[in-house]
């Protein structure tokens, strides 16, 4: 093992400096919470202060039907009573005497058992024009919310004010009923999915569709109130001879709404060539008492528009019925009684038609149709069409209905909001995720082997589109998809304002999030700090950093980043030439997370906490998780590499499903389906040999003693980010265990990390062999590894690893003399010094080296990122025949290197902010 004095330490780790009292700078003043709080220093309990829960949006919405958010808390700041610390699930904070009712529980610990993460599920029904624009988190006892359960052998009631929701256990329904004031409003929630056999644009005959709806195999309680009940269903579609399509629903109920969340979660199990998905949707019937003239349909349109009409219309009739008729069904209202009613109207009322079908369709990101029908049988009859539609239809009368809403609706295109049967006396009302109206769902590949049928021809088309395929290895099925909706029921029909203000939150939910600063006090998530552009040099970085934000929210807009499968993901590389990203240039398309874009958006919003960068990444860890990521067959719990296709690339890797992309978003938001596909990854080092991505080289990574040949970065490092995660979830200690038996075994190979990868053992989590050989790839440090490093060396005590790990980081980027003296030669592979130099940056800062700091800028500013005349520095206005329409381009962009380019300048921002304008001035960046 290597054994090269270090320079001496003298800065304190994190580990300790957290445990001082100067790490608590926050614990000042949330009233009536010292008493529970402990410090490590022996200091006197102090309540932890600056907790105030602000609009994420900056202002209180019109509308709000509740969020759940994570809050952090410093190291041995807060504990639970003992012996409680898993099953106590709740605990007494609330939101001051005017605030909203709040149910709170533990979601991450300390290894010293003190609460790391608390969740907060806020109550709806806040009335955004009367509403301040943040909340003070207090603790004691909160308000008592209205949400209640009951539990029996075929179901769970979920009651809250005048609603109760009645959930079977088994059956296709998820929500039996669903009644207000005792009416029954709504009834039979279920799934349905369509199957078609063929591509019907390619079929050489007729094809065939089935359809089928949901079956549940099991329903678990989550959680049971008083402000937030969460019932989980898992099942498949099934149509009576065939089950496919798994899926998993939860459903979520606050009190104070009228409202629940859905989020939809399915795995498309099918076979590419012969099971295309041609409709996915969520349906529920409604009772339609009222008379046709009182029952209305309506549709959130573009901005703040509504599209509202009656089912029979009086308003546009040849005879006027009455100025008091006509603003009455307008506004959505009973009309008066009929005897007042202009007579030739009253007697002709019967010839008026009504329109018992209602479709928006939005098959593309730029346009949505709305028609009409009179019934099945009978012509769609054109209304209105426009360009963005937020993705919110209601059925009802008024005497109540129901309005449902898909979240980013346009974004998913196709997509589609229907309405059938309006005039009948039970209507249906449908959220199609995969619009019926558009060509089916085709995941096939969108190439075949075209004489790639061996290895080395595999290989030679890698060196020149930079694709690797294979073929088999190419296949869609196992991956997966959510969405979210929102499903009110209604005691009257909403009016075009409250209408428009609902289908806000459907496009934008409102929620509640803290400051930066609140978050960097508690030491969570590594090496970041909030903006700061206090110095020249800061500032410089700083506005480089919001430049290339900005330029990727443009690029997700200027190119059209969206569909089902598509949207939340960033394209690779761009192609300044075409003014096109390589979309169909093999591995330039699809990012799929490479180089950790994941991370640097959200380490991006951590220290900015801008609401944009929050949607944005959010979308791309719905993406990334779920569409990069196989769910089940042999590929389960790997990602594929950047594609054409999200699935079509042959390296199935677990640097793409890496938890660390998800984490971040599951401690701030609590999100149960992120953490279930944490969870799925923790065993998933046991098939490492079935997606060997040595097999193509001349000597293979799988070995016969069962053992695999892992990287210690790109594998090791991306799988101790789920082990991570369920020890701070769970306070299991294996899982802590298995990630030290890692470290411990690399740091006891000859030449530790400078080997790169040993062979694995996933029964002991262990690496084996010698370590003899040392070895660069410069990919070791791109996935994550230097991030969970960061958090896991304040967590855990292995001095050799922690010796090994900031030995290099010294060396990385180190002159070629030196690592010939620490190895005995240059082995060669180093490579992205500039991004790299972040290493050098943690080495200066726990090694407390200023001379390594000023290297480690140097480093950093050898590149030509912040030098003027740098075109990745600069935005230009493209437009004319030379693009499809006006772009503003950043020529030389890719998203890697913008990823790595943006982590890194955070990460040294947050370790070297002492030396930086000294070093900025020495590379000439600074007058």
């Amino acid at each position: 093992m290597l054994t090269p004095p270090l320079a001496p330490s003298t800065l304190p780790s994190r580990r300790r400096f957290l445990r001082s009292a100067t790490a608590l700078p926050l614990l000042a003043s949330i009233p009536g919470l010292s008493a529970a709080v402990t410090a490590n220093t022996g200091a006197r309990p102090a309540p932890v202060s600056g907790t105030a829960l602000r609009w994420l949006d900056g202002k209180a919405p019109a509308r709000f039907e509740g969020c759940t958010l994570g809050v952090p808390w410093p190291r041995g700041s807060l504990r639970l009573p003992a012996n409680k610390r898993l099953a106590h699930r709740q605990l007494d904070f609330n939101l001051g005497e005017n605030g909203p009712a709040m149910q709170s529980w533990p979601l991450a610990y300390w290894p010293d058992g003190s609460l790391k993460w608390t969740a907060h599920a806020i109550a709806g029904g806040i009335d955004g024009r009367r509403t301040a624009d943040s909340f003070d988190l207090r603790a004691g006892a909160p308000a008592r919310g209205t949400v209640s359960v009951k539990e029996s052998a075929d179901g769970v009631l979920v009651s809250s004010g005048e609603l109760a929701w009645a959930l079977p256990r088994a059956g296709e329904c998820l929500v039996r009923s669903a009644t207000r004031a005792g009416r029954v409003t709504m009834q039979n929630l279920k799934l349905v999915a369509l199957r078609q056999d063929g591509p019907q644009l390619e079929a050489s005959g007729s094809v065939s569709r089935q359809r089928f709806t949901s079956r549940i195999t099991a329903m678990t309680l989550e959680q049971s109130g008083p402000v937030r009940a969460v019932v989980k269903f898992e099942g498949v579609h099934g149509n009576g001879s065939r089950d496919w399509l798994p899926f998993s629903v939860r459903l979520y109920f606050y009190a104070g709404s009228d409202s629940v969340r859905i989020v939809h979660s399915f795995i498309y199990d099918g076979v590419p060539d012969s099971d295309f998905i041609a409709g996915l949707g969520v349906t529920a019937q409604v009772p339609m008492t009222d008379p046709s003239y009182d029952r209305h349909i309506r549709f959130a349109g573009e901005g703040a528009g509504v599209w509202g009409e009656a089912v029979r219309p009086v308003t546009g009739l040849r005879r006027d019925p009455g100025q008091a008729y006509r603003e009455a069904q307008v506004a959505g209202k009973a009309l008066p009684p009929l005897a007042g009613m202009a007579k030739a109207v009253q007697d002709g009322l019967q010839w008026v038609p009504q329109w018992g079908d209602f479709s928006l369709a939005q098959l593309s990101p730029d346009g949505f149709t709305l028609q009409k029908r009179l019934g099945s049988g009978r012509a769609w009859i054109d209304s209105n069409a426009g360009t963005r539609a937020k993705g919110l239809v209601y059925a009802g009368a008024a005497s109540g209905g129901v309005a449902l809403g898909l979240k980013d609706f346009w974004q998913r295109a196709p997509v589609q909001l229907d309405v059938r049967q309006a005039a009948d006396a039970m209507a249906e009302l449908t959220a199609w995720m995969w619009s019926p109206s558009a060509p089916a769902m085709d995941v096939r590949s969108y190439r075949g082997e075209d004489g790639m049928d061996t290895h080395e021809k595999q290989i030679a088309g890698l060196n020149i589109t930079y694709e690797d395929y294979e073929a088999g290895w190419d296949s869609a099925t196992g991956i997966a998809r959510s969405s979210e909706l929102q499903l009110w029921v209604l005691g009257s029909t909403p009016s075009h304002q409250a209408l428009s203000d609902m289908a806000e939150q459907v496009a934008r939910p409102a929620r509640l999030a803290l400051a930066p600063q609140r978050i960097h006090q508690c030491g969570v998530f590594g090496d970041w700090d909030p903006v700061d552009a206090g110095t020249p040099a800061r500032k410089l970085i700083e506005e480089r950093l919001a430049l290339q934000l900005d330029q990727y929210l443009r690029e997700a807009e200027q190119h059209r980043w969206y569909g089902f499968w598509s949207y939340g993901d960033v394209m690779h590389t761009y192609d300044s030439d075409r003014h096109m990203w390589r979309y169909d240039i093999g591995g330039y398309a699809w990012d799929n997370s490479e180089l950790s874009t994941d991370l640097w958006l959200w380490t991006s919003y951590l220290r900015t906490g801008r609401a944009d960068l929050f949607r944005f990444a959010e979308a791309m860890t719905r993406h990334t998780g779920e569409v990069d990521v196989y769910h089940l067959g042999r590929f389960k719990g790997f990602g594929t590499r950047h594609a054409v296709q999200h699935w079509s690339d042959s390296s199935k890797q677990p640097r793409v499903s890496n938890a660390a992309y998800r984490r971040i978003y599951y401690f701030l938001t609590a999100d149960e389906r992120v953490g279930d596909l944490m969870r799925e990854l923790l065993d998933s080092d046991q098939d490492l040999h079935k997606v060997d991505i040595a097999r193509k080289l001349k000597t293979p990574g799988a070995r016969p003693d069962a053992f695999v040949g892992a990287s210690f970065g790109t594998v090791w490092g991306s799988l101790i980010s789920a082990w991570l995660a369920e020890w701070e979830r769970t306070g299991d200690t294996r899982w802590r265990d298995k990630i030290v038996a890692g470290m411990q075994s690399i740091a006891a190979l000859k030449y530790q990390w400078f080997a790169a990868g040993a062979p694995y053992d996933h029964r002991t989590g262990r690496f084996q062999g010698p370590g003899d050989k040392a070895s660069f790839s410069n990919l070791n440090g791109v996935f994550g590894v230097v991030e969970m490093n960061s958090e896991l060396l304040t967590l855990v005590d292995v001095p050799a690893y922690r010796k090994a790990w900031l030995q290099y980081c010294r060396t990385y980027n180190a002159p070629r003399a030196d690592i010939v003296a620490l190895l005995g030669s240059d082995p060669g592979g180093r490579g992205m010094s500039d991004t790299n130099s972040r290493m050098t940056a943690y080495a200066a800062y726990h090694e407390r080296d200023r001379a390594l700091s000023l290297r480690a800028w140097r480093e950093f500013f050898a590149s030509d990122w912040l030098k003027p005349g740098n075109p990745r520095n600069a935005v230009r206005r493209i437009d004319g025949p030379a693009v499809l329409r006006p772009l503003d381009e950043m020529t030389g962009i890719s998203t890697n290197a913008s990823a790595q380019w943006g982590v890194a300048a955070i990460q040294h921002l947050a370790l070297g902010g002492e030396t930086l304008d000294e070093a900025a001035r020495a590379a000439g960046l600074l007058r």
